[in-house]
C-alpha cells in the first residue's frame, strides 16, 4: 500500500511550469509585435495651420439656369487669406459656381442638406483654384444672396 499512497505531484508542477513559460512567450510575442508596429508605422503628416483671414472680396450677383426653367440668383463673397498678394479676382469662383449649379433641379437645392453639401464642394473647388504654389489665397466663400425661382 505504500506504493499506492505515493502520488506523483510532478505532473501538476511540470504542467504549471509549461503554462508559465507559454504565457511569458505569448506576452513577449505580443509585446514585440506591438512594438514593431509602432516603430515602423507610417508617420502622419502634421496638420497645417489654419490660414489667417484677410480681405473679403464682394462679387457681383449672377443668374444660373437650373433644370425645368428655374433659375438661381447667387451672390457670394470670397474670404481671402493674408497670404494673398491682393484681393482675389472672382472670375474663377463664379465660373466654378456656374459649372456646379447649372442644370440642377430646384428641389435639390431647396433642401438644407443638399445646399450645404454643394457649398462644401464649391468651397473645396474654389480654394483649390486659388491655391498658388501651396499658398491658399482664398479660404472660404459666403453666400450673400441665394434665391431660387
Amino acid at each position: 500500500m505504500a506504493k499506492d499512497d505515493k502520488t506523483t505531484d510532478e505532473t501538476p508542477k511540470t504542467s504549471r511550469k509549461k503554462l508559465i513559460i507559454i504565457a511569458i512567450a505569448l506576452v513577449a510575442l505580443i509585446g514585440g509585435g506591438a512594438g514593431g508596429y509602432l516603430m515602423f508605422k507610417p508617420k502622419t503628416a502634421a496638420a497645417e495651420p489654419a490660414p489667417t483671414p484677410g480681405v473679403v472680396s464682394v462679387l457681383d450677383a449672377i443668374t444660373i439656369n437650373l433644370a425645368d426653367g428655374h433659375y438661381l440668383k447667387l451672390k457670394m463673397t470670397l474670404q481671402a487669406t493674408t497670404e494673398a498678394a491682393e484681393a482675389p479676382d472672382g472670375s474663377k469662383a463664379l465660373d466654378i459656381a456656374i459649372e456646379l449649379y447649372s442644370g440642377r433641379k430646384m428641389d435639390e437645392l431647396m433642401s438644407n442638406a443638399e445646399r450645404d453639401r454643394t457649398k462644401k464642394d464649391l468651397v473645396a473647388k474654389v480654394v483649390k483654384a486659388y491655391t498658388v504654389e501651396k499658398k491658399k489665397e482664398v479660404m472660404d466663400i459666403y453666400f450673400t444672396t441665394f434665391v431660387i425661382q
